[in-house]
């Protein structure tokens, strides 16, 4: 296990419906990155901006985004995480991967499909949450919506760290600062939100906010809205222990069981 853990947030722009050139674009950040660091964090929809033009973008688990993942991870030594249109069983996923080192793949289908912008008539929702044992610690992942919704995001598991990746506009930013630094105080753990900045193919802006919050809830990122930049923070395991054995309030959580 290690007690320490260096995650680099990306927010970035996103190229709209070009996957090639996104991939070149997150390679180079990614290549940039001086400091040690054992997870790099990529938007949602990382490839191609939030769109609803699956058929036109959509790859497989073979294809050549998650193979450019593992690629690039296995270089670097570093997981990469972020989200995916992937087609599958004539199904379209908007799926979390998070690609380990060694090549290891773990998936999530985004749960809460965005009816607002019309995602459910597209993709299929998940059903399965995701937990992630990585190098001693404990990931739950989850996609953009999923972060209105706390009973999804419910501190069952034990997991460290808790983290969304996003295309989160502007005009309701408000309520991803908000909704990032609850989910963590609730939790008790490492709450961690990567936004995309810029404008999108739809003509919808996007600030980025992107942050990362400890267990009590206090921001330990500096990441600038609206702004193409890459940070690196350190996640320390002591800081969870201390604080959940001296205050033990996930010890008074509500028992419940969960419809899908």
């Amino acid at each position: 296990m290690q007690n320490e853990l260096n995650i680099a947030l990306i927010q970035t722009d996103l190229v709209w419906e070009n996957p090639e050139q996104n991939r070149f674009n997150f390679y180079n950040q990614i290549k940039a990155i001086s400091s040690s660091v054992d997870v790099v964090l990529l938007p949602e929809m990382f490839t191609t901006g939030f769109t609803m033009n699956a058929k036109a973008v959509a790859e497989t688990m073979q294809g050549k985004t998650v193979n450019w993942m593992a690629n690039t991870a296995k270089k670097y030594q570093v997981a990469i995480v972020g989200s995916v249109v992937i087609t599958e069983n004539n199904n379209f996923y908007n799926r979390l991967i998070f690609v380990e080192p060694n090549g290891k793949l773990h998936s999530y289908n985004k749960r809460h499909t965005f009816t607002l912008a019309g995602e459910n008539k597209v993709y299929t929702k998940g059903i399965k949450q995701l937990i992630v044992n990585y190098k001693g610690w404990k990931f739950c992942p989850l996609v953009c919506y999923d972060l209105r919704f706390p009973v999804w995001a419910r501190n069952i598991a034990d997991y460290d760290v808790l983290l969304y990746v996003a295309n989160w506009p502007e005009k309701r930013i408000t309520a991803w600062n908000t909704l990032l630094k609850a989910r963590a105080i609730e939790n008790m753990s490492y709450c961690i939100g990567v936004n995309r900045v810029g404008v999108d193919g739809l003509g919808i802006e996007y600030s980025g906010n992107s942050a990362v919050y400890d267990v009590l809830g206090t921001k330990i990122t500096n990441i600038q809205p609206n702004k193409t930049q890459v940070e690196v923070v350190t996640l320390q395991k002591q800081h969870i222990f201390e604080y959940r054995n001296k205050l033990r309030f996930l010890d008074d959580k509500d028992a419940f069981s969960l419809k899908i």
